[in-house]
């Protein structure tokens, strides 16, 4: 059910409703694309069925899901346009369009193409753990979980949201575990990571399906390169990567996860995979914050807690070309 996680903390005064949540959602659902329209965002039932609830609450913790349909416009079929229409003034006036009216004619070339563009249609899912007074963001990059997390805050009023710090560095907890082998309890190293150094270069070094208990590695933190990406497992129930920004990517459930789960399907299968994807990463995580030294708490440290990223005013030109940033 879940790929990638960031976490949040749920600022205190925010009143944990899931219908109240559900109606505040309601008022920002998903519509898609209008012709001229070149991003739609908005909240959709996660469980993928019409006029099911936008807040879907299983075993005391709930899902969220933002759909987001965006059309794909290439800069190079938009520079092509611009330089037919340039063309035909120069033709027609005998004279080159200036830079204002450069960009007045890609404005206009944007509006004549987007109606005809493809749509590609993506969503993010998030899950909330009132009890825990946690947020978690399916999110494969930090600019993804940005705009979901800026868009449930306007949603809900009274939602204040910070990504979760760890008391001690995740890639210097990684360094020592590789170093000495030994890990929190439960966790345990697997066959992938990555090292960075620290340079003018930045070398890297990669590790896939590769021993990682070797004189190489050592050597490697030794020299000052420090861990970015490691492959941990958990009890031998979920399979996972740690990033040095905290960040849990690449989550897959082992076998052992599995045992004794009957098989279900529809409505059942939804609630039991979120059921399982739940209460087991609702273990894995807080064990994960502890063996990272705890939370960092920003009140005692006498620091500002880092906001949340806001969206920007208007939809920025990457939004319309073929590869966007996210």
């Amino acid at each position: 059910m879940f790929k990638n996680l960031i976490t949040y903390r749920i600022g205190e005064g925010w009143t944990a409703d899931a219908k109240l949540l559900a109606e505040q959602l309601a008022k920002e659902t998903f519509l898609p694309c209008a012709p001229t329209q070149p991003l739609a965002v908005g909240w959709t039932p996660p469980r993928g069925i019409e006029h099911a609830p936008l807040v879907e609450v299983v075993d005391g913790h709930w899902l969220v899901k933002l759909k987001r349909e965006q059309r794909l416009l290439p800069s190079s079929v938009v520079q092509e346009r611009v330089d037919e229409l340039a063309e035909h003034i120069e033709a027609t006036t005998g004279r080159k369009p200036g830079k204002k009216a450069k960009k007045e004619l890609k404005e206009q070339a944007q509006h004549e193409l987007l109606p005809r563009a493809f749509t590609k249609t993506s969503a993010t899912q998030v899950w909330i753990a009132p009890a825990q007074g946690l947020l978690f963001v399916d999110a494969g990059s930090s600019s993804r979980a940005d705009e979901v997390v800026t868009l449930l805050i306007q949603a809900s009023p009274g939602l204040s949201l910070q990504l979760v710090q760890t008391a001690e560095s995740p890639a210097a907890c990684m360094a020592a575990w590789l170093l000495d082998g030994v890990t929190p309890e439960g966790f345990q190293i697997e066959r992938e990571c990555e090292l960075k150094g620290s340079d003018d270069e930045k070398p890297v070094v990669r590790y896939a399906r590769h021993p990682l208990d070797i004189d190489e590695v050592r050597a490697h933190l030794t020299s000052g390169k420090m861990p970015t990406r490691l492959a941990l497992s958990w009890k031998d129930r979920v399979a996972f990567t740690l990033t040095e920004g905290f960040a849990i990517k690449k989550i897959s459930f082992l076998d052992l996860a599995f045992e004794g789960r009957s098989e279900a399907s529809g409505d059942e299968a939804f609630d039991a995979d979120m059921a399982l994807a739940t209460g087991e990463l609702g273990g894995l995580i807080p064990a994960l914050i502890e063996g990272l030294g705890g939370e960092h708490d920003f009140a005692a440290a006498g620091g500002a807690a880092p906001a949340p990223v806001a969206l920007p005013a208007n939809v920025p030109e990457e939004a319309l070309s073929e590869s966007p940033p996210w």
